[in-house]
């Protein structure tokens, strides 16, 4: 990463080690994928959000965080903390990725979303307060598009405590353990499989094997929608699944039968890496596993299920943990 490179490497900081009273804010890019991989923020958003935050709150932010852990925001917020020479904190709001902006844990706790400053990289800046966290995401949603589909945010703005209350501690250092056991899961030395070692490492459950045999996909709203369908290989041979996606997966179907929905975690994974595949990267013919993952145990909650639940995304389907659907195989958990 430039900024590291350029500026040295960045303090991470355990969320007790952050004092109760300081402000920390997360900082993310909003808009769809396939905008951000043309659009990438630079350094002169990075001062922009910074100074926007701090003069409204007449104080110094402390501390940065990713606001989800997923795609570029997992990045971004290392690459800002090293060009502002800030210390960034091991947690999210998330422990996965969502595609709308009041869907954290932080609005669970009931922490406002707003004021949320707003820059692009003409210079266009604002700064929203809202009257609900779902506000923040409409308004915030129309400027993005009126702005070319991706923009640079900082949002819910928090003290130390709330933090410590509300966030999804150690996503950052999770994170990196995943990433490393990923690039060394062929160099295996015992009886198991790579396979094995990465379901066991993820604490996945395996839903499907396949070859990528269509995508389809629409930009709309700033979203990314779609479904990619994919036909079994090895052990799933004649079997036929598919994943339904708004910048994230939403719900995985084998032969007619739901094996995961959001909160969960539905991930694509390339079947010779082991590398994560994103919406974006979708391509016909690519083989990948699909797995599942237990999602961060607030999510679970009424109130969570409520604010991520399938059928706020308009799946037709209750949200029933990914280890009571799982059949065909022991967890690996």
């Amino acid at each position: 990463m430039g900024a590291i490179r350029e500026k040295g490497p960045v303090t991470l900081l355990d969320p007790e080690e952050v004092p109760d009273d300081a402000l920390v804010v997360p900082i993310a890019m909003m808009g769809a994928p396939t905008v951000l991989a043309e659009k990438a923020i630079g350094d002169k958003e990075y001062k922009t959000l910074y100074d926007m935050v701090s003069q409204f709150f007449g104080k110094k932010i402390y501390a940065l965080l990713p606001i989800e852990a997923g795609g570029v925001n997992s990045m971004l917020p290392i690459a800002a903390c090293a060009r502002l020479g800030l210390p960034l904190v091991d947690a999210d709001g998330m422990g996965r990725a969502f595609p709308e902006l009041q869907m954290v844990t932080f609005t669970l706790g009931g922490i406002n979303a707003s004021p949320m400053a707003l820059t692009d990289e003409k210079g266009n800046c604002v700064i929203f307060e809202t009257i609900t966290n779902k506000w923040t995401e409409e308004l915030a949603r129309a400027v993005t598009m009126s702005c070319g589909g991706a923009v640079s945010v900082a949002l819910y703005p928090m003290t130390g405590k709330q933090l410590k209350e509300y966030g999804v501690k150690n996503i950052v250092t999770r994170s990196q353990k995943l990433g490393e056991a990923i690039r060394t899961v062929k160099n295996c030395t015992d009886d198991k499989s790579p396979e094995e070692h990465f379901l066991e490492f993820s604490e996945s459950y395996k839903l499907f094997k396949g070859k990528i045999s269509d995508v389809l996909r629409e930009t709309r709203g700033a979203f990314n929608f779609g479904k990619v369908v994919l036909e079994g290989i090895g052990e799933y041979k004649g079997k036929k699944a598919f994943v339904e996606f708004q910048n994230e997966n939403l719900l995985a179907n084998v032969d007619g039968e739901i094996l995961a929905t959001v909160p969960d975690l539905i991930c694509l994974v390339d079947a010779e890496t082991f590398v994560p595949v994103t919406t974006d990267a979708l391509k016909y013919g690519k083989r990948v596993y699909v797995v599942g993952l237990k999602c961060f145990e607030m999510w679970r909650s009424p109130e969570g299920i409520e604010l991520v639940g399938p059928r706020y995304f308009g799946c037709d389907t209750d949200y029933i943990p990914v280890e009571e659907r799982y059949k065909g195989g022991t967890a690996n958990v």
